[in-house]
């Protein structure tokens, strides 16, 4: 490790830090509907998109509304999606001919970006054209994105409102956050993108000679735009199959930061957003605290790994820490501090490859997104994830101070508490049954690339991967097959869905409850004892239920190198 490793996570940190507020300040105009600078330019097309789609935006929705509304917009953007890559070998912007893609391969592919997890079993510059990386995958980087920030407001004014039935307006706050959000700050990023050396550009390829000259075809493609918005809505699929550590998606030093940087911008301003939502920002700085607190514990200890390097290797001379798998121009620590950030915020783009990080190295990662990507989180899915965990803390305190638990004003009662727990349970169950059935039947078998507990860990990693809409892979599994395509299809749609009705749910039980001022009796929800006890559900909860796996991968994978033995 080096001062300079240092120095880069804790930048890291602090910028992010500085960020939450003017972002949240962004957001809550959002969630109330206020009249922004941008309505001048954008207000005329959200009108319009109203009129033209016969939808009154202030129109309030109970959550049974607001949940089948989102439901049925996102089957339809998965249906168009799922036309679109299977009938790409006739529809135009395809210079290179590539073939549509085949039954299973196009399921998963719509299911991947449809929940926001842009898993990607295929190579993108290889296998995808202009047309499907627009039409079919860039379209629901902004989309997806807007649907998991909708579903946080939602939420928010479950907390804030009083004896009320209404959660807000689905299409309203999709539409605003992809107008006065997503889509200004992509444009600007996207032209900072290109100054940097990423393409943008309609063509294919380009034909270019070696050094040693031999003739060469480079993959082009409306790059730029695609990456904006990949990183800045946690979506993470790469236009490249080598994702953010292509040179043509994440060039220099510099962009990699601001990559990093993007990752974290929404998330963390919906903690401000939602203290500001609830009348108390001491909420929201609370969260935020506790979310970086875990965060800084995860990099720490990948990077403590990455920079050790393998023991095995020390006494051939080699201590300069592990460099497989990693770009040169990013290193150790920028490499390190990318892999935690990706999967603390449910991303999934990666500038390293995550299989070739030391056994531990490579768990932090992988629990991070078990922990339910709630350390920051994916935009939208961070925070109301974390708000579950939040009352299932709340409830827990309640029992300690002999009283009904209240968070926020608000009485959490045996309904949130049911629902918080499902929402909860549901990726766990999909994660270790799907990989239990993948561990034992000959289709799952051959699709690791390792044997021994690596192997098992690849397994692991891609169904945690899926069911936690996160898309990152150990990079090791051949997944392009009908089993693991059908499987963690099935997972990703399970992982989004089935936690985001509960959430809804919850959303309108609050709602509907009257306010409830704190009083001496009520446990403190800001400070450090309440950080303590939601970081300590979170991990004693994550702990419990994924430790026994992690040995059978991670861990045996660690000590079976501490002995001699390399998968």
């Amino acid at each position: 490790m080096t001062y300079q490793g240092w120095a880069l996570i804790l930048l890291f940190v602090a910028m992010t830090t500085a960020l939450a507020k003017p972002m949240g300040m962004w957001l809550f105009a959002l969630y109330e509907g206020r009249t922004t600078p941008l309505h001048r330019v954008l207000g005329p097309v959200e009108h319009g998109f109203y009129r033209l789609a016969g939808i009154d935006p202030d129109e309030e929705q109970g959550w049974r509304r607001y949940a089948v509304h989102m439901l049925l917009f996102n089957v339809a953007l998965l249906l168009l999606t799922y036309l679109v890559l299977r009938l790409q070998g006739v529809l135009p912007l395809n210079s290179r001919e590539f073939s549509g893609m085949n039954a299973d391969g196009a399921f998963n592919t719509a299911v991947s970006f449809t929940t926001n997890t842009n898993w990607q079993w295929y190579s993108g510059e290889a296998t995808l054209s202009n047309l499907s990386q627009m039409l079919g995958l860039a379209i629901h980087n902004f989309l997806s994105s807007a649907t998991g920030i909708a579903i946080a407001f939602a939420l928010f004014r479950g907390f804030a409102r009083k004896e009320v039935k209404g959660v807000g307006n689905f299409w309203a706050d999709m539409t605003r956050v992809t107008l006065y959000l997503l889509l200004p700050i992509c444009a600007v990023y996207a032209i900072f993108l290109i100054a940097s050396g990423v393409p943008q550009t309609l063509a294919a390829s380009v034909d270019a000679t070696t050094l040693e000259g031999a003739r060469q075809t480079i993959a082009l493609g409306p790059v730029a735009s695609q990456e904006a918005i990949k990183m800045l809505g946690t979506n993470g699929g790469g236009f490249f199959n080598a994702n953010s550590a292509h040179p043509f998606e994440n060039p220099t030093a510099l962009t990699n930061f601001v990559q990093m940087l993007s990752i974290f911008a929404i998330g963390v301003g919906l903690t401000w957003c939602f203290g500001k939502a609830v009348g108390d920002t001491r909420q929201g700085w609370t969260i935020l605290a506790a979310m970086l607190f875990l965060f800084l514990l995860g990099t720490a200890f990948t990077y403590w790994q990455e920079a050790a390097g393998n023991p095995l290797l020390h006494g051939l001379g080699t201590t300069g820490g592990n460099m497989e798998g990693k770009e040169t121009r990013f290193g150790i620590a920028a490499s390190a501090l990318f892999a935690v950030i990706t999967t603390a915020a449910s991303c999934g783009a990666v500038n390293a490859m995550h299989d070739s990080f030391m056994p531990l190295g490579g768990m932090v990662p992988l629990f991070n997104m078990q922990l339910g990507e709630v350390i920051v989180g994916g935009v939208g899915a961070g925070i109301y994830g974390f708000l579950l965990f939040a009352i299932l803390a709340v409830f827990v305190a309640g029992l300690m101070v002999g009283r009904t638990p209240e968070y926020v004003g608000k009485k959490i009662e045996a309904r949130e508490v049911k629902l918080a727990i499902l929402a909860i349970a549901v990726p766990p169950l999909v994660i270790l049954g799907m990989t239990a059935l993948a561990s034992v039947l000959p289709a799952g078998l051959a699709g690791p690339l390792n044997k021994g507990p690596h192997g098992f860990s690849e397994i692991l990693y891609a169904f945690t991967s899926g069911a936690g809409n996160n898309g990152s892979a150990f990079a090791g599994l051949t997944a392009g097959t009908p089993f693991y395509n059908g499987l963690i299809g099935i997972a990703m749609w399970l992982g989004r869905f089935f936690v985001i009705v509960p959430v809804l749910a919850i959303a309108g039980s609050l709602a509907a409850k009257r306010y409830t001022p704190a009083t001496s009796g009520s446990f403190p929800t800001t400070g450090g004892l309440w950080i303590g006890l939601l970081v300590g559900i979170i991990l004693i909860l994550g702990g419990l239920t994924f430790l026994p796996s992690l040995a059978l991968g991670p861990i045996a994978d660690h000590l079976a190198m501490v002995q001699g033995k390399l998968f």
